[in-house]
């Protein structure tokens, strides 16, 4: 089986960092899904889309993926370069504004 090993990204909608703190593995789709012809409905008969498995750190995850054969491919997080600002340089007399 195939697996994806990453670290999940901050929810856009909210501010908060939960669920992000952990190594995620998940499986790749064994097959793709197919529509119902009856109801329209989208199903899979592949239950290990379902599977999540979350670890402290990476080598957890590869460990654990190593351990039962499988291959994986690790994905790096990005990282967030923060620009650290006070309320008091938007009134700098130096500030840079755009003329109209």
């Amino acid at each position: 089986m195939q697996a994806k090993i990453y670290k999940p990204a901050k929810n856009a909608m909210q501010s908060g960092w939960a669920n992000t703190r952990k190594w995620l593995l998940v499986y790749e789709p064994q097959r793709p899904k197919r529509i119902d012809d009856l109801m329209g409905y989208t199903s899979s008969d592949d239950t290990s889309r379902q599977v999540r498995l979350s670890f402290d750190t990476q080598e957890e995850a590869v460990a654990y993926a190593e351990k039962h054969g499988l291959s994986y491919q690790v994905q790096e997080p990005h990282v967030r370069q923060l620009r650290i600002k006070a309320y008091a340089d938007n009134f700098k007399y130096t500030r840079q504004t755009r003329s109209a």
